[in-house]
């Protein structure tokens, strides 16, 4: 096996200090994985919902999206986002005002994160793939709002983990399909075409524009299943 090279002491003694900075780092993030365990293990069942940070509460979207969550809320699911402003705040203020847990993963940005107050457990992350591990290993059901780079990142995720198995079917649910619709179009021309995905992959996720065809959906998928028994019917995200 080849080596580095190494021409130097001065090379040899920065390569060790960022070793030590980057083995650290491993305490850091197992931290967070073990805080969010600790908060989240006996949250259940509960929904993750996904959205842009920046529509404000005037936008269509916020609205739709606290509707969302106070139904989902007062029909037993804790609703999970990412703490932040817009969808992420509408969705934490819904669940608020509803009869479960309002539950914020925050991270932390240098200019668009901000904690919102409508949170009754509020987990702080450094690292984007802790927090991320923390919306997929809970959630029953997920709910994409429009959204921009983090969304489309959200959901690419939770549909590859579900594609490949590593995680069990549930109800992944995209609201507003006139913002969708472009994407889609483009997933079946151009993915299905050219047979990098399946075509059977469409199916992964539903489409809809009414609030309560989101609760109606996930109780649907669900059916027969006691709602405190939810998490006992999927397996777990195999990490």
């Amino acid at each position: 096996m080849r080596k580095l090279p190494t021409h130097n002491q001065m090379r040899r003694d920065a390569r060790d200090k960022a070793l030590t900075r980057d083995s650290w780092k491993i305490f850091q993030i197992m931290s967070e994985f073990v805080e969010g365990f600790q908060q989240l293990a006996d949250l259940s069942p509960s929904v993750s919902i996904f959205g842009s940070a920046r529509f404000k509460p005037d936008n269509p979207y916020y609205q739709y999206s606290e509707e969302i969550s106070r139904l989902l809320s007062d029909s037993g699911f804790a609703v999970v986002s990412g703490g932040g402003p817009g969808v992420m705040e509408a969705a934490n203020k819904g669940a608020f005002s509803g009869k479960s847990a309002s539950v914020g993963l925050n991270i932390k940005l240098p200019h668009e994160q901000s904690g919102n107050p409508y949170q009754d457990i509020s987990l702080n992350f450094k690292y984007f793939f802790a927090r991320k591990v923390m919306f997929v290993k809970y959630a029953s059901a997920y709910v994409v709002m429009p959204g921009g780079f983090g969304t489309l990142d959200e959901m690419a995720e939770i549909l590859t983990l579900v594609q490949t198995g590593k995680s069990k079917r549930i109800p992944i649910i995209l609201f507003g399909t006139d913002f969708w619709k472009g994407l889609l179009d483009w997933f079946e021309t151009s993915l299905v075409e050219a047979g990098t995905i399946s075509p059977g992959d469409m199916d992964l996720f539903q489409i809809t524009d009414d609030p309560q065809f989101v609760v109606d959906a996930i109780f649907d998928f669900y059916e027969g299943v006691e709602l405190d028994h939810i998490d006992d019917s999927k397996l777990m995200m195999d990490l």
